[in-house]
């Protein structure tokens, strides 16, 4: 595969190291109380192929392509040509009364690619406002259908979903909701699906019985008529990878179903190539979702873009109510912005001409060569599927307790890997991996080469520190 050439030449900075004893301008996100506004990360100045430069002059391997979403890789002309194009085309032009040639192709290209009946699509802005707009469209629908009660919302622990209002709400993960105010009156949580962590003495058959027997007990504890949505990532993504038992989402489909629950896959990672499909539901899953979240890789990272796969007959139901002039009053400035719609349009178009049949090809290079990390006795697991991994780092093999979150074991390991020429997504005691899809066998072997070597420096420091006896 294509992976461009070296990352362009940038002037370095003197001092790339954060200090935090200046105010900075820019706020980053999960900023903490006692450093917030002092808070300046390192720099990244550019990119090629799979491959970022740093204000030091360090070529590193983006190993988590982003955040999740640079599949097609860094600089691709390609996209930089159909960006500019469009831009030097029609820059803009309001959702609200008017429409525009890209918006309508990628809505076709969309609704030809989505499982099942998913024939329609809401574009938004990213994740966040995707799941939103799902939700606000669960809570539309049961308005009109005359069942304003039917309006509580199931995630289960170690989500996440998004950091808009009633997104975040559903976030599962350890800290989301320490300090933060959400409508937990409709969230709620059902248990991790991860077979790693699953309650002692339990078989995988029985892991997934407990899984869907809960389910149950919930909504005969909540009654059917209050539950609107269960919405699930088919890989718990920023949760660590987590990966469900085989017939998990299966099961928890027909439960949904059964009961009159609209099943909501967000495939805002999964989706574009990072399990090698456009979308994973049905290809991966076996599941046909009531609606698909997707955002991050539909353009590569390259505009911000994302939306709603809807399933017609949510739209046939609608238009059969009793309420034909009842408003869904929910809309985004930029909703189906012409630039990030032809994005997405080149973006997908090279998927389909061959990273798609790549990324397939050499997945299951990179979860063995990855697999080989668990002789280190800090690794407890590294699981994965497709070109998305997690690495997690335990205290001790026997009982799999993480290590103390203090620690943050995963931020010492991307240090080190930095100084050796790979980017780490660091997630407390866990390493998560999700490089551009264009990586290929030479650049795996790379990855996995400076991780051994991270994790091993990171033992050493904790060995010396009196943090870890292992």
């Amino acid at each position: 595969m294509q992976t461009h050439g070296e990352v362009p030449a940038q002037e370095t900075v003197d001092d790339a190291s954060p200090d935090e004893s200046r105010l900075q301008p820019l706020i980053q996100p999960w900023p903490l109380a006692g450093s917030i506004g002092k808070t300046d990360l390192g720099l990244i100045l550019a990119g090629d192929g799979v491959y970022v430069k740093d204000a030091l002059g360090r070529s590193l391997i983006d190993g988590p392509a982003g955040m999740w979403c640079v599949n097609v890789g860094h600089r691709h002309p390609s996209i930089a040509d159909a960006l500019r194009d469009q831009a030097m085309t029609l820059t803009y032009t309001s959702p609200w009364y008017t429409s525009n040639n890209p918006a309508r192709e990628l809505a076709q290209m969309l609704a030809d690619r989505a499982p099942g009946d998913l024939k329609h699509v809401f574009l938004t802005t990213g994740g966040s406002s995707a799941v939103e707009t799902a939700l606000r469209l669960m809570q539309f629908y049961n308005n009109v259908r005359g069942r304003p009660q039917k309006k509580l919302i199931v995630s289960r622990q170690g989500a996440y979903h998004g950091s808009t209002y009633l997104s975040a709400s559903l976030n599962g993960r350890p800290r989301d909701h320490d300090w933060m105010d959400g409508a937990t009156e409709l969230a709620r949580k059902l248990t991790c699906p991860d077979p790693f962590r699953r309650p002692e003495g339990l078989s995988i058959d029985a892991f997934e019985d407990f899984l869907e027997d809960e389910f149950r007990t919930m909504i005969e504890k909540e009654g059917a008529d209050r539950i609107g949505a269960f919405i699930a990532e088919p890989v718990q993504a920023s949760g660590g990878v987590l990966i469900p038992t085989k017939a998990y989402l299966t099961r928890m489909q027909a439960v949904c179903r059964e009961h009159d629950i609209l099943f909501i896959a967000d495939e805002v990672v999964t989706a574009f190539g990072r399990l090698g499909h456009i979308f994973a539901s049905q290809a991966v899953f076996g599941v046909e979702p009531d609606m698909i979240t997707f955002a991050k890789g539909v353009t590569s990272g390259y505009f911000p873009l994302g939306g709603v796969m809807v399933s017609a007959r949510l739209f046939d139901e609608l238009r059969r109510s009793n309420h034909p002039d009842a408003m869904f009053a929910h809309g985004l400035t930029y909703s189906s912005h012409p630039i990030g719609c032809a994005v997405a349009i080149r973006n997908i178009e090279l998927l389909e001409n061959g990273i798609l049949d790549h990324a397939r090809a050499i997945a299951p290079y990179f979860q063995e060569r990855l697999k080989t990390l668990e002789d280190l006795a800090l690794v407890g697991e590294v699981r994965g599927i497709g070109l998305m991994a997690g690495i997690e780092c335990v205290a001790d093999r026997e009982h799999n307790n993480p290590l103390q979150i203090d620690i943050e074991v995963g931020k010492r390991i991307d240090r080190h890997c930095q100084d050796l020429g790979l980017l780490v997504r660091p997630l407390i005691n866990m390493c998560v991996m999700s490089p551009p899809l264009v990586i290929n066998k030479a650049q795996v072997d790379s990855v996995v080469e400076i991780l051994r070597q991270g994790i091993s420096k990171t033992m050493d420091d904790l060995r010396a520190e009196g943090l870890w006896a292992g």
